[in-house]
């Protein structure tokens, strides 16, 4: 990996990066599989893909082959990203819905049996807990505030990713955010980017 001078911006790196990528160079290639791919599976796990890791992994081909066709800069570029993410999910979602699911038996992911019932416990803490309350909201709602919450976007960069008009997004991440308080104990409250700003 070349060395990049203390004097350099943020813009400079990324462009550097963003370049030799373009031409295929495994540590830049790297490089933006390691910044972006956390979220980007966060997203699909918390919007219920079923193969999320494949899934991360089909996104990042998708992405890599796009490259020569991305003009801008890093906030443009995530932006880039969570559009072939969201459009590959929409994908996965109408597959999923034309084929049963067909799953191979394992005995450690069968769910109607665990080593106890602490593990059972333990284990579905977190992820099941916030799906389900995700799950609660209207699909545009929970697009919106996942976008926003896990992936870390801007309003316009939702927006475009949705094809709304900004003042939809806000107006959908204030309802979503309110349906959620709404939903939560009164001891618990909402954390995250999104919050009460809208911008």
């Amino acid at each position: 990996m070349p060395r990049v001078s203390r004097a350099a911006t943020q813009d400079d790196v990324f462009d550097a990066v963003l370049a030799a990528a373009r031409v295929g160079a495994p540590w830049a290639l790297g490089k933006v599989w390691n910044g972006y791919s956390p979220a980007v599976h966060a997203f699909l796990r918390a919007r219920g893909a079923a193969e999320p890791e494949d899934l991360t992994s089909e996104v990042f081909l998708a992405v890599f082959e796009a490259l020569p066709t991305f003009d801008g800069g890093e906030a443009g570029f995530r932006s880039f990203v969570f559009t072939i993410v969201y459009r590959r999910l929409v994908d996965d979602f109408r597959a999923r819905s034309r084929r049963p699911l067909e799953v191979e038996w394992d005995p450690e992911s069968d769910g109607r049996c665990s080593a106890s019932a602490e593990h059972e416990a333990l284990s579905g803490i977190g992820d099941a807990e916030t799906r389900k309350l995700l799950d609660t909201l209207a699909p545009d709602q929970r697009d919106v505030l996942v976008l926003r919450i896990v992936a870390d976007l801007s309003i316009e960069e939702v927006a475009a990713i949705l094809r709304k008009r900004p003042g939809a997004v806000k107006a959908l991440q204030r309802r979503g955010l309110e349906a959620l308080r709404k939903k939560l104990s009164p001891t618990r409250t909402l954390s995250g980017r999104s919050g009460d700003s809208e911008d």
